[in-house]
């Protein structure tokens, strides 16, 4: 069976769920300070719980969706035959719920599609929801699209 019949034979199914990586305010504030996004939603714990209904302060979505790549050296299989995979962007991204400071996250992978986009490159298509450990509501789903070579 060739990679791609192998995949096609798979959408609709999880492939993976990855690690929790935990999200501590540390890495909320360099989050922060690397996008220059200092919003006080991230970074002062006080004003948080006393201005949101959030309790305290709250990780960036893009922190959220930044670990993507990470959730995916952990949750999903390796590909027989690829020789390389890259990102290729994501057509929908919707955040659903705050990741509060100290929470954890992980990644849950379901393969929406696989097709050839040129002889040798596969592009797959994942559901992936990012899920807050506890929590009713996931932070976000987002379908992320990524480009394998084989």
């Amino acid at each position: 069976m060739s990679v791609l019949a192998d995949l096609q034979s798979k959408i609709g199914q999880e492939l993976g769920v990855s690690d929790w990586v935990e999200i501590p305010q540390e890495r909320i504030s360099t989050f922060a300070d690397v996008t220059e996004d200092h919003q006080f939603i991230h970074l002062d714990a006080e004003k948080a719980k006393a201005l949101t209904p959030f309790g305290g302060t709250i990780a960036h979505g893009f922190l959220s969706l930044s670990l993507l790549s990470r959730f995916a050296e952990t949750g999903l299989p390796e590909v027989p035959g690829v020789k390389m995979g890259m990102n290729y962007g994501l057509n929908k991204v919707r955040f659903l719920s705050p990741v509060p400071s100290g929470s954890r996250v992980r990644g849950r992978f379901t393969l929406a599609s696989a097709t050839e986009k040129n002889p040798g490159q596969l592009l797959l298509s994942y559901t992936v929801t990012v899920e807050i450990d506890g929590g009713a509501k996931p932070a976000l789903v987002a379908e992320w699209l990524m480009l394998i070579f084989v």
